[in-house]
């Protein structure tokens, strides 16, 4: 009688939390795992060792990546750091300018981009443009907002009670401004009033309720009035939380003190928000006002403008946007974090954001049938996953999306919508990865490695992290420029064979052979561990079987090292042409093939996997399916 067999032909449902062990019944189990760290799912079904970390620059502290690509031939990393911003063009330091923003406000930063500006913005901090004019040309400036003769066309608000009212010493040059209650604080100095649509600037203030101003435009009246308003972004009253651009707007989405409001500047001119008549050209300003707290973290521009608020997601409708047609609906109540910014990202018309409280992952897409957004969970199976992350983006050459979790991990979910592929895994490196940035193709990271912080990005052609290749028309034995890898135990490939750790000293190792070409980094350890066979499943197992595993095959691709547990402990698996139980004298040779292994002893756990990869060999692994002859009784 043939044995009961266990197959494992696909890895396509990812890694599943461990709250779904019982549920043998779903798609999702047969194709999941219980774990996969530092792999790379395929979507044909494969998993391999996961790329390699080349180091690139020492960064200046903690920092967060942002992209920046002007052109398919012109693109550079920004890496925003404390009070300075440092300007990367093929992985090269080209630039650092002088920036505003500390250390602290990284994560609340905002930021989008049009042609060679990125705007970026921070409640705290007054808005900024960073603007490239050559490789090493940048420069950082205030916001410009458009202005007419003496009047400047940026959003106003009257921030006090309706009957408060304003009243002018005198109709032009410098003035005595007198409030019916106390409004004027320090900061309002250099804020600009607006009484009966004309404008003054305030030059200091005397106490609450009385401050001097220049008048910028005739007033029509001394008379007490309640027709004013004052500036709606400045020190006094907080700046924009964030922006994006839509419809040939630019859209800012709520500031510190009026966290739930818009502002849509006039058509083709950017920096205008005057409102004017309400003419279809002209700018647009409104509230989300609903049951709950609606501040704004986040405005995109997709199919509709998108605006991601702590407590719902909104779309704002109109074709084209107009002051007269302009809606607002709300779509989902699922809500964006308050203490970070974790900026949308669009994959296949779909937008991502996480949610509010940072265990979900929700994909904000628009059902033709309902005619409205839906936000399906795509962690749903692997929330475990998930750990408050703090950024996240999309490789869309390799359809991964990548996030950055509070604990330095790096969550990466392969999405293929219409093959309904959703696979999730783990990385996990040395310290704590920080923030990651997609540009052209190349997947950046910063790396806080033990206070050392690190810029590195993701190298197909390596097997090791914070890793340098170097080659030598001589062979020799002492390879430096190891500075950033002080006193840590390094793997080492010399001449393509696996030579014994090294330990750096003075930025160096020193080899027992020398060599002509070789790969020095940290050690990573992939690990592929399957689920426990299903109950009930075409094994015969049931909750409280004895489960034997008798043999596995595996079928592996480009594979160099094997190191496996069949039941009695890790041991590694040579091939017939290499050996992989020590160190390598030789090149390895990839293995492409079944590989048939026999197993001893019982399993009285159902819960226990029957067999775990796991190896921090700085060599290539592929795992294509399994498939388990197994004994069952009980």
């Amino acid at each position: 009688m043939p044995l009961p067999r266990h197959q494992k032909n696909s890895f396509t449902a990812g890694e599943i939390t461990p709250r779904l062990f019982g549920r043998g019944d779903l798609k999702a189990y047969e194709n999941g795992a219980a774990q996969l760290r530092n792999v790379v799912i395929h979507p044909t079904g494969g998993v391999s060792r996961r790329p390699g970390l080349r180091f690139l620059d020492t960064l200046a502290g903690k920092s967060r990546l942002v992209a920046f690509e002007f052109n398919t031939e012109q693109t550079y990393l920004l890496a925003f750091s404390d009070q300075a911003v440092r300007v990367y063009k093929d992985d090269v330091l080209t630039a650092i300018l002088d920036a505003p923003w500390t250390a602290d406000q990284l994560a609340q930063l905002n930021w989008t981009q049009s042609a060679d500006t990125l705007l970026v913005v921070h409640p705290d901090v007054p808005p900024k443009k960073i603007t490239r004019t050559s490789h090493a040309d940048w420069t950082v400036t205030d916001w410009s907002f458009a202005s007419d003769n003496e009047a400047v066309h940026q959003p106003y608000h009257k921030f006090a009670e309706p009957e408060v009212t304003m009243a002018a010493s005198g109709t032009s040059g410098t003035v005595t401004i007198t409030a019916s209650a106390d409004h004027f604080e320090a900061d309002h100095v250099g804020v600009r009033l607006r009484i009966e649509q004309k404008q003054l600037e305030i030059t200091a203030v005397a106490s609450p309720t009385s401050a001097t101003a220049l008048v910028k435009e005739s007033l029509s009246g001394t008379s007490a009035t309640e027709d004013w308003e004052e500036q709606a972004f400045s020190d006094a009253r907080g700046w924009p939380v964030s922006v994006c651009f839509h419809q040939d707007r630019l859209v800012v989405g709520g500031s510190r003190d009026l966290p739930n409001r818009l502002w849509l500047s006039k058509s083709s001119e950017l920096f205008n928000f005057d409102l004017g008549e309400g003419l279809d050209d002209e700018a647009i300003e409104f509230s989300i006002l609903s049951d709950s707290v609606n501040a704004i973290r986040a405005v995109f521009s997709g199919r509709h403008l998108q605006v991601f608020t702590s407590g719902a997601e909104w779309m704002v409708t109109g074709v084209p946007l107009t002051p007269e047609n302009v809606q607002l609906n709300r779509q989902t109540r699922i809500g964006a974090p308050v203490d970070r910014t974790v900026p949308p990202r669009d994959v296949d018309g779909a937008t991502l954001f996480v949610s509010r409280h940072g265990d979900e992952l929700r994909e904000f897409l628009f059902a033709d049938v309902e005619q409205a957004y839906q936000a399906a969970d795509l962690a749903l199976l692997a929330q475990h996953l998930l750990r408050s992350p703090l950024d996240q983006d999309y490789d869309t050459a390799r359809r991964l999306f990548h996030l950055v979790n509070a604990d330095g991990t790096l969550a990466t979910v392969t999405v293929y919508r219409s093959e309904q592929v959703t696979a999730w895994s783990l990385s996990e490196t040395v310290g704590a990865i920080l923030s990651l940035a997609v540009v052209d193709g190349t997947v950046y990271l910063a790396i806080d490695r033990d206070g050392a912080y690190l810029l590195e990005k993701f190298d197909a052609a390596l097997n090791v992290d914070s890793g340098l290749t170097g080659a030598s028309a001589s062979p020799k034995t002492t390879w430096s420029g190891l500075d950033h890898l002080e006193g840590r135990t390094v793997k080492v490939i010399a001449d393509g064979a696996l030579r014994n750790d090294a330990i750096v000293s003075g930025g160096a190792v020193t080899l027992d052979q020398p060599a002509s070409a070789v790969e020095i980094g940290l050690a990573y350890a992939h690990r592929v561990e399957p689920l426990p066979p299903a109950a009930g499943g075409t094994t015969g197992a049931r909750p409280g079987s004895k489960v034997r595993l008798v043999a596995l095959t595996l079928r592996l691709m480009e594979t160099a090292a094997l190191r496996i547990d069949l039941g009695k402990g890790f041991k590694d698996q040579p091939f017939k042409k290499i050996a992989t139980g020590g160190i390598l004298d030789t090149p390895p040779v990839p293995f492409s093939g079944d590989k048939t292994l026999r197993a001893l002893g019982w399993k009285q756990d159902g819960t226990q996997p029957l067999w775990v990869i796991e190896q921090d060999r700085p060599l290539p692994f592929t795992l294509l399916s399994a498939t388990a002859d197994i004994k069952v009784t009980g």
